[in-house]
């Protein structure tokens, strides 16, 4: 028991980390996709298909120093001065250390947190803060002289930081586009553009190969979507949410993105009533196997369609669909592939 209690507490804030990003933004860099009005919100309506960024400084491939100081606006809608170029990074989200790395930065990255896994690199990095706790001391011994840091931060650490002086960056994912945004300006930062660049190429090709695809499906041709994160009780996403975008764009409706923003509980009666077509589920580590057993398991839910076509499926590894970074658009084609197993069956 304790040990579901454990699980069912990281799941809640690892809930939170995915949700925070609500909060529509002003975007500096990037041309980016508009995504659906909280208020005119319909995963009927085709997502357009995303065109690749690409440096304005210089060839796309190559990577071109801005002029420092370089101000942006981060995703909190704070003006942040970048004086020179960054040379000590410290990272406070698992999403951001993969972005980072994916720029090859990792002689420049001095600081992650405990869930920071990803690439096997980031396992030799100094520790610095929990998922939402960093150990101020320690990261003011480091030295930093750039904090990329993520929205769930915004009421607790990042006052502290600013008020030490420190220049932090601030991410919040809410799309897809967001994500490939976010990727761009840190590669503008720290003059990794032509990196991003391909990283961005990358990334657009994988995308659209889905988006082409599903962007003129009809109403009846979505099926309604599930995503579960925890089942006692059922968390799931709404709207403004960049799972909710994944689900969009793989050519499903998901069910609750009418209904709320961000990451919510629901009701078992309400899963029925909506009778989603198709489940798929995540979680941390072993917890995936917890989830997905646990609406299998449920004998309320063997009424809904997805329960009893057997469409009930578990993400292969959680983090392709919970971190906002570069390895989204994999778990963009494995949702794919269970929404429309009859379109992107040969996919990889």
């Amino acid at each position: 028991m304790r040990k579901i209690n454990s699980y069912f507490l990281m799941i809640v804030i690892l809930l939170l980390a995915l949700a925070t990003a609500c909060i529509n933004t002003t975007m500096p860099v990037a041309n980016t996709d508009t995504p659906s009005h909280p208020g005119n919100a319909s995963s009927t309506q085709a997502p357009a298909v995303t065109q690749p960024q690409e440096s304005k400084s210089g060839p796309s491939d190559v990577d071109v120093l801005p002029e420092y100081p370089l101000t942006v606006i981060d995703d909190l809608g704070r003006k942040v001065t970048i004086n020179k170029q960054p040379q000590r990074i410290v990272s406070l989200a698992p999403s951001n250390t993969e972005i980072l790395f994916a720029l090859g930065l990792d002689d420049k990255i001095i600081g992650v947190t405990d869930y920071c896994d990803y690439p096997e690199a980031a396992k030799t990095k100094t520790r610095v803060a929990g998922y939402s706790t960093p150990d101020l001391e320690r990261l003011v011994s480091l030295q930093p002289d750039l904090v990329v840091a993520e929205s769930i931060q915004e009421k607790t650490v990042l006052p502290a930081l600013v008020r030490l002086g420190m220049t932090v960056f601030v991410a919040e994912a809410t799309t897809l586009d967001s994500i490939l945004n976010h990727i761009s300006i840190l590669g503008k930062i720290t003059g990794k553009t032509g990196a991003a660049s391909r990283l961005l190429d990358t990334m657009n090709s994988k995308i659209n190969s889905i988006v082409s695809k599903t962007q003129n499906l009809s109403p009846a041709q979505r099926p309604r979507v599930l995503y579960v994160n925890w089942h006692d009780p059922i968390w799931t996403m709404g709207r403004n949410t960049f799972i909710n975008d994944v689900i969009n764009k793989s050519g499903g409706n998901n069910i609750y993105e009418a209904d709320f923003e961000k990451a919510r509980s629901v009701s078992l009666e309400s899963v029925i009533t909506k009778n989603p077509q198709v489940i798929f589920v995540s979680g941390m580590g072993t917890s995936g196997d917890a989830v997905l057993n646990g609406i299998k398991d449920e004998v309320r839910l063997y009424s809904v369609e997805a329960v009893k076509n057997n469409r009930i499926y578990k993400i292969s590894n959680a983090n392709l669909i919970e971190r906002p970074g570069p390895r989204i658009v994999d778990g963009l084609i494995e949702v794919s592939k269970m929404i429309h197993p009859e379109i992107f069956r040969e996919l990889k």
